[in-house]
């Protein structure tokens, strides 16, 4: 075992786990940060994604001891209210259906607004590549990702 002091969502968090932990799990499992989802485990899927410093990553494969001064950011710390453009545009054109999937969605999407504030549909597809929705709902996270990148410009 051995202490990691994390930033995440803003504060400083100080955990005592083995340093081969995955991140997904420290957030889960220790922290109760439980938005952030597993998936499939092997980082093929999304639905476990975080923000490392701003850039989409995926937290099941990646070891707590990778993380060392970054910055994380959960779905929790993406806004206090839910009230981000991402989630806001998730809800006006009724994106989810399971849901599941939606968490690792939307901090993919405003990853890419955050670095890319007006992206093209193929800009779009290709930053959004990997992560799978078992329902199917990709056209809908396309509009939902112009819409967001609309009303923040």
């Amino acid at each position: 075992m051995a202490t990691f002091n994390l930033n995440i969502n803003g504060k400083t968090q100080t955990v005592d786990v083995d340093p081969s932990t995955p991140l997904l799990w420290v957030l889960r499992d220790h922290l109760n940060l439980v938005g952030t989802k597993y998936g499939c485990g092997i980082a093929q899927c999304g639905a476990c994604t975080v923000h490392l410093d701003g850039s989409a990553t995926r937290s099941c494969m990646l070891p707590v001891s990778s993380v060392g001064n970054s910055k994380i950011t959960t779905i929790e710390g993406l806004s206090e209210n839910g009230d981000h453009p991402v989630q806001k545009a998730w809800l006006e054109v009724d994106v989810p259906q399971c849901g599941y999937c939606q968490a690792g969605q939307i901090m993919t999407a405003s990853a890419l607004l955050e670095k890319n504030p007006n992206p093209t549909d193929e800009e779009i597809e290709m930053a959004m590549n990997g992560n799978i929705c078992r329902c199917g709902t990709y056209l809908r996270i396309r509009k939902a990702v112009k819409l967001a990148a609309n009303k923040a410009s």
